[in-house]
């Protein structure tokens, strides 16, 4: 072969060879070799790395399967008790032994089994202890922020009940559905139908369903209704919210749903015939009784301890297993005078037992809140006569308005946020405004012309804040919250610590009034915050909880600055003025030093008053509830008297209270050097301002009311009347009283209408 020919099949042996061969890189990218991290990450390691994943799980819950057994049944599944401590440590009360009876399955009507099958696990006779598709639908809610995992089986809950804790681990989640598989092994489905429903937790100290037909209807668990076991069926979820002796409306609308989706699933399952399902209705439960060694106050510290828990986290049930010591933080002397303050100035005065002398005096309910604005602390708690007598706790119920101690949170805001009146003048507490009863307010899309007390017109017509605040007029603060804003205000009110709850008014002035709904710890709550110059404080009963395998640490009830120091310490300012100079002056005491705010609802059927020292701050309410309907009823009457508005006994248990538990002369004193008055600013005017002119109010006194304004009487810049025995003078033209009143004028207002309130 020639050269030339040696070189042409050495080209072509080159060529065959490129395509996989070559030296830049060029020749592996087109052949498809994976680069960098990639090259980890196969089709067939991935599914390598899968299948091992499942192999492990299926090695692991068979390991599972072998290795856990059933455990003896817990000691406290059939008894144990909780401790309740003051905050000293001496013991207060222990919640006794536990009312259980255990009854064998024949003894429950075969349709009340079948209604809590109905709701609680439809696939009980089916399934084999556990329920893969309800365990991924809760888990998949729990991934959609729709709650903790549920899809527990019957057999499931009874295996907590009985061998487990209620603890919330993924260990003890684990435990018990290998545990619930073998128990559904080795039972029956009637044994474990009936191991359940003798260990579940009812509410009203109440195990098992004997106890809980005892406890609710008054009957044996063989004498229930369909109708009574479905409720019970559905008060099991939430035992403390769902109780109709004292759930509120939104518990009660709750448990009304799940009573009926018990009946409407039974029907779905072919268990309950439609027509007969139409006539069934919610059973009213009867009066609780309360356990024995609740008597007294007891009962309702444990209600409020239980609640608080609950609000953290902590279920019904989870308590209900027992082995708890809780630590309160109810001072045992503190809570001794409360109780005789309520005693002394109220209870003494009343003739419960007079029903036809005095009727009105059988529907008067009372509750109080002690905080130390300091450390958040509860301190005492009034709940009511007795859990015989009244069973749910008049300090915790939120079925009543707060009336006029909202008026407080309304100037909080408009000083917190620079608010302004309609003409442009900066809201202090000597800002004048008109207040002229059944005033009509101006810039709200809602019409509003609220009806002063007694229908009595203050200031001639203008008068500062600081008065208005002092006699409570209803016309000013209507006006304030429009120039301040109502959504304005509702957010300073929640973030002071009021709840959202239904009901709670939008944007309309006459949530100025307080007619949202509030109990007396959250009050107490909002002005412990003032008193501590704008630092959130959320009051809290516990002081700690603890149990062998669990514990609960409430946290700093001290939150950060909610209000500023300023705003916090103005309020203050001007609630001392109330006390001083308004409507306080019942609680006024060389003693101490104390800022407060009156409140009376519409129609009377709530009276409120809400003070505080440097030391302590108290809520007293008084309720009108009609013993027999529960409705709201007028406080008028009560002890024989007129009108019970929040300075009569309200004010006077909180004076006899407060005075006993700071019994050697108060040192302390408010801090107020950040508080700002402003000055005394006239509206504008279009008419010229009369010549030598000056405020004649000062910043805390009030004003004495007058019947009606006469239309003869002039306003200086002020706003204040001129002295109607001077002489007019001559060289000025004199006003046409039939000419129309100036719309600029910012106490001039165009007709409107709303529902009124008093304060």
């Amino acid at each position: 072969m020639s050269r030339a020919g040696a070189r042409r099949a050495q080209q072509q042996r080159g060529a065959r060879k490129a395509p996989s061969g070559r030296s830049d890189g060029r020749a592996g990218k087109a052949a498809g070799k994976r680069t960098g991290i990639r090259r980890f990450f196969t089709w067939k390691k991935i599914l390598g790395a899968f299948f091992g994943m499942i192999l492990l799980l299926v090695a692991g819950a068979f390991a599972a399967y072998f290795l856990v057994d059933p455990p003896d049944p817990r000691s406290d599944a059939v008894l144990q008790s909780n401790t309740y401590k003051y905050a000293d440590g001496s013991i207060m009360a222990r919640t006794g032994d536990k009312n259980r009876v255990i009854v064998p399955i024949d003894k429950i009507p075969e349709d009340v089994r079948t209604a809590f099958i109905a709701i609680e696990n439809k696939s009980f006779y089916k399934d084999s202890g556990v329920d893969v598709m309800g365990i991924g639908r809760g888990l998949f809610n729990t991934l959609r922020g729709k709650g903790t995992a549920g899809g527990s089986t019957i057999t499931q809950q009874y295996v907590k009940n009985y061998y487990l804790t209620q603890d919330q681990s993924a260990t003890r989640k684990l435990r018990e559905l290998v545990i619930a598989i073998k128990v559904d092994q080795r039972m029956s489905k009637n044994d474990i139908l009936a191991g359940y429903l003798n260990t579940n937790f009812y509410g009203r100290n109440a195990y098992g369903i004997q106890a809980a037909a005892q406890a609710f209807y008054g009957v044996d668990a063989d004498k229930l209704t369909l109708a009574q076991g479905a409720y019970l069926a559905a008060v099991i979820q939430a035992p403390s919210q769902y109780d109709l002796a004292f759930a509120g409306p939104n518990g009660r609308h709750l448990v009304t749903l799940r009573f009926n989706a018990v009946l409407d699933n039974m029907v779905d399952m072919g268990e309950l015939d439609p027509a007969k399902r139409k006539t069934i209705q919610l059973p009213e439960p009867i009066k609780p009784k309360p356990a024995p060694g609740m008597d007294g106050q007891k009962g309702y510290l444990i209600q409020a301890a239980n609640a608080e828990l609950n609000a953290h986290g902590v279920k019904d049930e989870q308590i209900a297993a027992g082995g708890w010591t809780f630590t309160l933080n109810i001072d045992k002397k503190k809570q001794a005078a409360m109780e005789q303050a309520v005693q002394d100035k109220l209870e003494s005065q009343l003739k419960r037992k007079d029903v036809e002398g005095r009727p009105q005096d059988q529907s008067v309910q009372a509750g109080a809140t002690s905080v130390d604005p300091k450390t958040g602390a509860i301190v005492a708690m009034y709940g009511g006569t007795g859990l015989s007598e009244k069973y749910n706790s008049n300090a915790l119920r939120t079925d009543f308005q707060p009336g006029s101690t909202f008026k407080p949170v309304v100037l909080a805001t408009a000083l917190e946020t620079g608010a302004t009146t309609q003409d442009g003048r900066k809201i202090t507490p000597n800002t004048l405004y008109d207040g002229t009863s059944k005033r009509p307010v101006v810039g709200s899309s809602v019409p509003f012309a609220p009806q002063n007390q007694d229908d009595r017109n203050y200031g001639d017509p203008m008068l500062t804040v600081q008065e208005a605040t002092n006699s409570s007029v209803n016309s000013v603060y209507a006006q304030m919250i429009v120039d301040a804003k109502p959504a304005s205000v509702k957010k300073q009110a929640l973030a002071l610590g009021m709840r959202d709850r239904d009901g709670w008014p939008e944007d309309k002035p006459a949530m100025s009034l307080g007619t949202m709904s509030a109990n007396t710890v959250e009050m107490a709550g909002v002005y412990a915050t003032f008193d501590n110059h704008g630092k959130k404080v959320t009051p809290t009963i516990i002081k700690k909880a603890e149990r062998k395998d669990a514990q609960y640490n409430p946290g700093s009830p001290i939150g950060g600055q909610v209000l500023s120091r300023k705003s916090a310490d103005t309020v203050t300012k001007v609630l001392t003025g109330v006390v001083a100079d308004g409507s306080g002056r019942a609680v006024k005491s060389d003693v101490y030093q104390a800022a407060g705010k009156t409140g009376t609802t519409e129609s009377n059927v709530a009276a409120w008053f809400t003070g505080y020292t440097p030391e302590l701050v108290t809520v007293v309410a008084m309720f009108g509830e009609d013993p027999n309907t529960h409705g709201q009823v007028t406080l008028t009457g009560t002890a024989g008297g007129g009108r019970a508005g929040g300075s009569s006994f309200p004010a006077e248990i909180w004076k006899a209270y407060t005075t006993s538990v700071l019994s050697a002369v108060s040192t302390d004193e408010f801090d107020l050097s950040d508080a700002d008055m402003g000055p005394v600013q006239a509206p504008t005017r279009s008419a010229a301002p009369t010549k030598d002119a000056s405020p004649t109010a000062t910043a805390t006194g009030t004003k004495s009311p007058t019947a009606t304004t006469s239309p003869t009487k002039s306003i200086d810049p002020s706003g204040r009347t001129k002295d109607p025995t001077k002489t007019a003078d001559p060289t000025k033209p004199t006003k046409d009283p039939t000419k129309a009143p100036d719309p600029t004028q910012s106490f001039i207002f165009p007709p409107a209408q709303e529902q009124q309130r008093q304060p």
